[in-house]
């Protein structure tokens, strides 16, 4: 990896903003080092990748200047993420992939940093509620400050003058950064997994082993017929509960069922109940 012209070019786009991404891009939630980062890296390797920050992101999809972003959606720790209701808020764009990573923290201070020296951690506040049971045994009495990201908290570890102060992210971070990993594999294992979401315009042709993601937007009154009309139609893999913003009553829930939305009993649901909305279709990760 090409650390300080990666970490430069990432740097400049950040300041440039949207006007200055290319059709041809796949965005993540910047600055470089983050998870998000780490997963486009998987999944597409290092060319053609952008860093943005949240609104940047979400702005570019809808302005059509990205092909592709990509976001956490859920993890299995803390549930849903903050990113899922911006990415419902979007009208044109559909969740195309899904990448479910087990990750594994690392501390990560300046050079010569010890674990005894640091007093205060900085990382996403999704990642501060996966690794607080390490934190509680550990560090118990570290300030726990969170950050925009992994990638901005171990940037903010770089550029300040603070040697007691660290960063919780993924161990690419350090490379980016000139940082230290002071522990690795922290909270790692299948129990701490994020699933990303891949956003684009066009949804992938059936694979046989698909997923489809629903928003289904209803009253109390009726909950209860949307909810036998799905469980004709597809087996319900999991359900997420989203703020309504209209009144007590009124509910949306994220839904992944079982299959493609061509299939016949899916396209038959989204046709005749209105309260549905299709989020995306893509091949099972898991």
């Amino acid at each position: 990896m090409k650390t300080f012209s990666l970490c430069a070019v990432t740097m400049a786009t950040l300041a440039m903003g949207v006007s200055s991404v290319t059709s041809a891009q796949i965005a993540y939630l910047g600055p470089a080092g983050s998870w998000t980062h780490q997963a486009c890296m998987d999944l597409f390797g290092e060319a053609n990748l952008v860093a943005l920050d949240r609104q940047a992101l979400f702005e570019a999809l809808r302005a059509k200047t990205v092909v592709k972003a990509c976001v956490p959606a859920t993890t299995s720790v803390v549930g849903a993420t903050p990113y899922l209701d911006d990415v419902l808020a979007l009208e044109t764009v559909y969740v195309v992939g899904e990448y479910p990573k087990a990750l594994g923290y690392s501390l990560l201070a300046k050079p010569g940093a010890r674990k005894e020296d640091i007093r205060t951690v900085l990382a996403h506040p999704v990642a501060l509620e996966e690794v607080k049971p390490w934190l509680d045994l550990e560090m118990p009495n570290v300030v726990r400050q969170p950050a925009a990201s992994g990638g901005a908290a171990a940037k903010s570890v770089a550029e300040g003058a603070a040697s007691n102060v660290a960063a919780m992210g993924p161990p690419s971070a350090a490379r980016l950064y000139g940082l230290s990993s002071i522990v690795n594999g922290i909270e790692e294992g299948p129990h701490n997994t994020t699933r990303w979401w891949v956003l684009g315009r066009a949804l992938p042709a059936p694979s046989g082993h698909d997923k489809t993601t629903l928003l289904l937007t209803v009253d109390e009154a009726g909950l209860q017929r949307s909810l036998q009309a799905l469980a004709k139609s597809a087996q319900v893999l999991a359900l997420y509960e989203r703020p309504g913003k209209r009144s007590l009553d009124g509910h949306r829930y994220v839904i992944d069922v079982v299959g493609h939305a061509s299939q016949p009993e899916i396209a038959r649901l989204l046709e005749d109940h209105a309260e549905f909305r299709l989020l995306g279709s893509y091949p099972r990760r898991y």
